[in-house]
């Protein structure tokens, strides 16, 4: 051994008391940005009589408050991604948390609803920087193995849990301050979160530039998709306008894989499509996504309209569903993961999902709610909480180093894009449903009940999507 290995050998010997504490404060900043953005897709939600009260909006322009982020978020995810992996994942995470955060004090202290509206929007756009960059992010900044399955176990609980947190703190929020602060908790959390991006690796760039006709179509085509999504729900899917939507989304989303064929830097390179594993995890998402958009929006009018639940009372109603979500992707999940194949844990968690949701048609007006909600939330969100981790950490395992922005794109796109179709689809069935327009409780919950099957079915389907998908004996290799 020469004398210039010695100080390489006492600084290698040296480094993991100096990783950990690294690594623990990455996990932090990725999970915390997450959180916040996910949630901001609900946390809204409870407190729109309030806004409809204090800014005067209109009932018809009143679901823009909620539409105008999901549009922007779902429409520029994958631009996001691959921007990131492009012009370096550090710089846009940042760049869309400050976005965010501009975006967010704009909202809250808007007085007219166009400019809410058009903040909304804009926190959409910063969320579509932000979100798939922190998946990539912690893909690079965390080695393969156990170390990885944890950080991703608590990603993906933090993932699915985050709409839960943002009906309760819209609650909370609501109650006991005002409306204005749904959007105003993001400021200090961002300003947290961008203090400690230096934590996090950088991880290697894609050589070459966006593809700027494909950015262009798949932003279009998403966003046309999502809004034809929104107009189903007040004009119906038969609708001049619905359908016109559809039609262009569907051109555009053509010309799109036809875009992708042909171009040298394009977004979605085909080599993400070779893994079946990937393929399943996308489809899982996209399932799961539109199961739990229909699940908690139908639990919430059932605990609300047909039980009189107040905003905070529906909060707390909220808390089995969270502690099972963070118990299995937060502990047990990377534990099995670490026993089990992929495939299993999946299977359990999608079969533990269908069972608490179908768990669900056993509400009644009359009933004691909590004899039904406290165990079928518990079983739900205890299977999702699995579903999700292992579905994130199969949507990134083994893509190049460069593509991990655009895979986490991916994975996220088909979790928002799911959620708004899955929503608008099952509410349709479930109105359809109601005997003779009759609002009475009886028939509301019957409507509710039909609607949260319905997700059951989903979360069905894409257990077996991913039996049909992944194999057997597939599983994330540890290093000794």
């Amino acid at each position: 051994m020469t004398l210039s290995e010695g100080p390489e050998v006492i600084s290698a010997a040296q480094a993991p008391p100096r990783e950990e504490p690294r690594l623990g404060l990455a996990l932090l900043v990725i999970a915390t940005a997450q959180l916040m953005l996910v949630l901001d897709a609900t946390i809204v939600g409870v407190a729109l009589p309030s806004i409809q009260n204090s800014l005067g909006l209109a009932a018809g322009d009143l679901s823009w408050v909620m539409s105008a982020y999901l549009l922007a978020f779902g429409g520029l995810l994958l631009v996001g991604g691959r921007s990131g992996d492009i012009f370096g994942r550090r710089k846009v995470f940042s760049i869309g948390l400050v976005v965010f955060t501009v975006a967010s004090l704009i909202g809250g202290l808007a007085t007219t609803g166009p400019v809410l509206i058009g903040a909304r929007a804009l926190q959409g756009v910063g969320a579509a920087l932000t979100a798939p960059t922190a998946l990539s992010l912690l893909a690079s900044t965390f080695p393969a193995g156990p170390a990885r399955n944890k950080a991703m176990g608590v990603y993906g609980a933090v993932g699915g849990l985050g709409s839960v947190v943002g009906l309760m703190l819209g609650g909370v929020l609501t109650e006991y301050l005002s409306w204005r602060w749904v959007l105003y908790v993001n400021i200090p959390i961002a300003v947290l979160v961008l203090f400690g991006v230096s934590a996090l690796r950088e991880g290697e760039r894609e050589k070459g530039g966006i593809d700027i006709p494909g950015a262009i179509a798949v932003t279009l085509g998403l966003g046309s998709l999502i809004f034809a999504i929104n107009e189903a729900d007040t004009e119906g899917w038969t609708g001049g306008r619905t359908i016109g939507l559809l039609a262009v989304a569907a051109v555009l989303l053509i010309a799109f894989l036809v875009i992708q064929r042909r171009s040298t830097s394009a977004m979605l390179p085909g080599r993400l499509f070779q893994d079946r594993g990937r393929i399943g995890a996308i489809t899982v998402m996209l399932l799961v996504g539109g199961g739990m958009a229909a699940t908690f929006y139908f639990l919430t009018l059932y605990m609300q309209v047909v039980k009189g639940y107040t905003p905070m009372e529906c909060a707390l109603a909220y808390l089995p569903f969270a502690i099972g979500m963070v118990i299995s992707a937060g502990a047990v999940g990377p534990q099995l993961l670490a026993r089990a194949s992929e495939r299993s844990v999946a299977l359990l968690g999608l079969g533990l999902a269908t069972l608490g949701t179908f768990w669900f048609a056993a509400l009644e007006p009359t009933t004691n709610a909590w004899a039904v909600l406290l165990p079928a939330q518990l079983v739900a969100g205890f299977g999702l909480g699995l579903s999700f981790v292992t579905a994130t950490i199969v949507g990134v395992r083994g893509v190049a180093p460069q593509d991990t922005g655009i895979a986490a794109g991916l994975i996220n796109t088909g979790q928002q894009v799911g959620g708004a179709l899955g929503l608008s689809a099952l509410a349709a069935v479930a109105l359809a449903t109601l005997d003779g327009g009759r609002r009475t409780p009886g028939p509301l919950t019957d409507s509710y009940t039909v609607g949260l099957i319905g997700a059951a079915l989903l979360y069905l389907l894409s257990a077996i999507a991913w039996a049909v998908c992944v194999r057997p004996a597939e599983r994330e290799p540890q290093p000794a």
